[in-house]
């Protein structure tokens, strides 16, 4: 492998950097600087809505979408390391053992934390302090 074998990556991140750059000038230039209420409602596909929703979505709802996004793509390197298993040999099978590894450990940590708990009524932070506010 040359340097010159990397010049398609270099030239990607300069384009993708640009593009980030570029488009945070041109939002900074052409957002609204002193918003009408019209401007600050929610776009519905032009529909003017009649009434408030009923209740919000919770932020748990995204929050466990965003996980099912990330645990999904990391899956998705397995079936690559899988179709090129017969030439990794033990270092492929090392790198997955790790990979394998730190999924496993952020899943752990996930649901240690209580992401993907939807009963919040059982959590323990919350049964604590309901337990310190009726002792009070």
């Amino acid at each position: 492998m040359t340097l010159a074998d990397y010049l398609p990556i270099a030239v990607m991140l300069v384009l993708a950097v640009g593009f980030v750059g570029v488009s945070m000038v041109v939002s900074r230039l052409f957002s609204p600087h002193r918003p009408t209420p019209e401007k600050l409602e929610p776009y519905e596909c032009g529909i003017v809505p009649e009434q408030e929703p009923s209740q919000r979505f919770p932020v748990k709802f995204y929050l466990v979408a965003m996980l099912f996004v990330i645990f999904d793509v990391e899956i998705i390197f397995l079936f690559a390391w899988a179709s090129r298993f017969d030439d990794l040999a033990w270092y492929g099978i090392a790198a997955v053992g790790i990979f394998t590894f730190f999924v496993l450990e952020t899943l752990f940590y996930v649901w240690k934390r209580g992401a993907l708990d939807w009963n919040v009524h059982r959590r323990r932070r919350y049964v604590s302090s309901e337990v310190s506010q009726e002792a009070a």
